[in-house]
């Protein structure tokens, strides 16, 4: 497994990311909130994690659903994933939503997101006028049958 070094700055009361087994990619995310916040069902609410990172150059951050709080709850990431990049510093604020059925409460300490660190190729995009043809073609959403 690869690993890489990540510098993490947290406020008082911050959880500093964990992966939870040996085998885990993803690093799991705690909130950091001044009071509860409230999910309704349908709404959605910006987190705060009180977490800043220094990400090396050529890698992100990806915020990710956690699988358990989207199964019991219904409440995920809406922007999932989300991108944070090498050169950003703020805080990790983490999107929710409550796709659920009841209201659902977020507290300080709660695991709200996992974070998964990865490689960033950066692409050079070149204007042709035309470009080579596959098997495939146009076809797309669900027009290989499967």
């Amino acid at each position: 497994m690869n690993e890489i070094s990540i510098k993490a700055k947290a406020l008082e009361g911050a959880v500093i990311p964990e992966y939870k087994t040996a085998g885990a990619a993803g690093a799991d995310v705690c909130a950091l909130v001044d009071s509860p916040v409230v999910l309704n069902p349908g709404d959605r609410a910006l987190v705060g994690t009180g977490l800043f990172f220094a990400i090396p150059d050529g890698y992100e951050i990806q915020v990710r659903p956690r699988s358990g709080l989207a199964a019991k709850n219904g409440v995920t990431v809406l922007n999932s994933p989300g991108t944070i990049d090498s050169d950003y510093r703020g805080e990790l604020k983490v999107i929710l939503v409550n796709l659920g059925k009841e209201k659902f409460t977020v507290n300080s300490g709660d695991r709200i997101a996992q974070i998964v660190a990865a490689p960033v190729a950066r692409a050079q995009f070149d204007r042709v006028e035309s470009l080579d043809q596959t098997e495939r073609g146009s076809g797309g959403f669900g027009s290989t049958g499967k």
